[in-house]
């Protein structure tokens, strides 16, 4: 059952609904709302440390730019977790479930997992060669691919719990929009940390304790976890009777249930809402692992990099970030949406700019403003939308699902884009390939944007009105 905005509907009584600034305060005093914003900082905390960064740290060290899009494939775990989300919907965490509780419990298991594994990361390094453990000697990079690949299927886990934690706690459609803005805000923050701030550390202290340090910020999702509470969702799934869930019965509800329930709700639209949301950030998937390696071989330097991220970047961001919640507001979530298509791929062209201009501190400055603003509005548009489309009791396996859609195909093709940098580069520089497949990853944003207005001639209902 859901809400006529299209969101799950509340187990617990809806609250009487406000309007304008009262209605924006009384839901900023709510403790989850802080639990939420670091909750979203913890989400964002490990995704660029075996994506974007990682690619910065191995082109340092020499590794090719073929190998490291290939190691970005890592980053797949958050693209196929709605194969194991119903697991994680239907049974308690080992250790801490009959502690915390079914989303608590997840949580805290899976940030101490990329604590240890991010720390793990830091001791072995990506370098050529071999590592001997005891009699065993392994390829140092192997191991290190292993070790990232750790981190990401722990923090894929972590996202899952924390999205459904999301949405289940919102008791009203105000308050999942707010939710929604703080966990963006908290992952957005994250982001900064680990795409500039840790290159201020590394330039200073090196990368393997830049990383340890990022494993130490992975307590602030452990406090956070500590201080929320259990969705009352959660607390009533668990309780409640259901089918064993190694029967055939329960294998069904757990696995295939949330599926069907989609495809109920969206009839024929279903595909067409999975179809659009796989290609929406399909241009910034393809640039992403090369992004870093970019700036290396462009010539700037990595705590120049980290301090116009987290200056100028930063205001960008959260100008991005609010100003696709006001257009949510104002305008709806398909509209934003729509915007977004726009904004998302057109800033890609902003890089192959900045590649044919060389290193330039203004240019690249420019550059980061775009990107940032662009990225901060793209990503609070699909997540909106993309909240607005589960169902009350598959909670973490839909939106785990649409989740895993709107990167999958992104995170597949990826792997690919070191090869096609290099491809490019016969008879050209490194820095006119580069500009070349900037400017092909933002012609690839054209079939999203027109899916976009697809939906938004359709006009559904259930989502083309933002809460509220």
């Amino acid at each position: 059952m859901t809400s006529d905005a299209g969101l799950p509907a509340a187990s617990a009584p809806v609250k009487p609904a406000r309007t304008g600034w009262r209605l924006v305060l009384a839901n900023l005093r709510e403790p989850k709302v802080l639990v939420m914003l670091a909750l979203g900082f913890s989400s964002g905390i490990p995704i660029y440390l075996v994506g974007n960064t990682l690619g910065y740290w191995m082109r340092e060290d020499g590794i090719q730019l073929s190998t490291i899009g290939v190691l970005s494939w890592v980053g797949l775990a958050y693209s196929l977790k709605f194969l194991w989300a119903p697991l994680i919907d239907k049974l308690d965490a080992p250790l801490f479930g009959r502690w915390l509780g079914r989303r608590r419990g997840w949580m805290l298991l899976s940030q101490l997992v990329v604590a240890a594994a991010l720390i793990a990361m830091a001791m072995v390094e990506p370098h050529q060669g071999q590592l001997r453990l005891g009699s065993t000697v392994l390829d140092q990079l192997s191991v290190f691919g292993v070790l990232a690949l750790v981190v990401a299927f722990a923090s894929s886990t972590q996202d899952i719990v924390i999205d459904a934690w999301r949405i289940e706690s919102a008791t009203s459609a105000e308050q999942q929009g707010l939710l929604t803005s703080t966990a963006t805000l908290g992952y957005r923050g994250a982001l900064l940390v680990t795409d500039s701030l840790i290159l201020i550390l590394a330039a200073h202290i090196g990368w393997a304790l830049s990383y340890d340090i990022m494993a130490l910020l992975m307590g602030v999702g452990v406090l956070a976890v500590l201080a929320a509470r259990e969705p009352p969702a959660s607390v009533l799934a668990a309780a409640a009777p259901h089918p064993a869930l190694f029967t055939a019965k329960g294998l069904f509800d757990a696995v295939i249930g949330p599926f069907v329930a989609f495809f109920r709700q969206h009839g024929r639209w279903a595909l067409l809402i999975l179809l659009t949301i796989s290609l929406y950030r399909l241009p910034d998937f393809l640039m992403g692992p090369m992004n870093n390696p970019f700036y290396a071989d462009l010539g700037l330097d990595k705590e120049f990099v980290g301090k116009v991220r987290g200056s100028v970047g930063l205001i960008a961001t959260l100008l991005g970030v609010a100003g696709a919640g006001l257009s949510a507001v104002r305008f709806g979530f398909i509209a934003t949406l729509i915007a977004g298509a726009v904004l998302g791929p057109g800033s890609n062209l902003a890089f192959a700019y900045l590649a044919l201009h060389g290193n330039d501190a203004n240019v690249f400055a420019a550059a980061m403003v775009i990107d940032n603003f662009c990225n901060g509005y793209v990503g609070v548009a699909l997540i909106g939308y993309m909240s607005s489309l589960t169902n009350a009791g598959y909670t973490a396996t839909q939106y785990a699902l649409l989740s895993s859609f709107y990167a999958l195909l992104g995170k597949m093709l990826k792997g690919l884009s070191g090869f096609a940098i290099e491809y490019l580069q016969h008879g050209r520089s490194l820095l006119e390939a580069y500009s070349l497949f900037f400017v092909a990853t933002a012609l690839v944003g054209i079939p999203a944007l027109l899916l976009c207005i697809v939906l938004a001639v359709r006009q559904p209902p259930l989502v083309q009105s933002a809460p509220g």
